[in-house]
């Protein structure tokens, strides 16, 4: 579905998305390198648990936040992928998962 414009491609760096070892090209932004490497979606929604997945890819629409090492409500479109981040998916509302409920 996404197709990087630019073949010159970037060095590959480990991170951990959802408990599981991954590569992501480096240098790009958390959400175009999970998008790159197929992850469909980085949330749900703290209502009806609708999965979501980045909109705008400039900050504005918070569609595309995580828990990025352990604090959540990080844009993925606004962080940097650096070797051995640990990333995961953010269910349910920020305040509950503030207070360690992330069911």
């Amino acid at each position: 579905m996404f197709v990087r414009l630019n073949k010159n491609q970037p060095a590959m760096v480990s991170v951990t998305f959802d408990g599981k070892p991954l590569q992501l090209c480096g240098g790009l932004s958390v959400a175009a390198a999970l998008l790159e490497a197929g992850i469909g979606h980085f949330r749900e929604t703290p209502v009806t648990g609708s999965p979501r997945a980045p909109f705008c890819m400039m900050g504005v629409c918070f569609d595309c936040l995580l828990i990025i090492d352990g604090i959540a409500n990080q844009q993925a479109c606004m962080t940097q992928v650096r070797k051995g981040m640990i990333i995961e998916r953010q269910s349910g509302s920020a305040d509950a998962i503030a207070q360690g409920d992330r069911s």
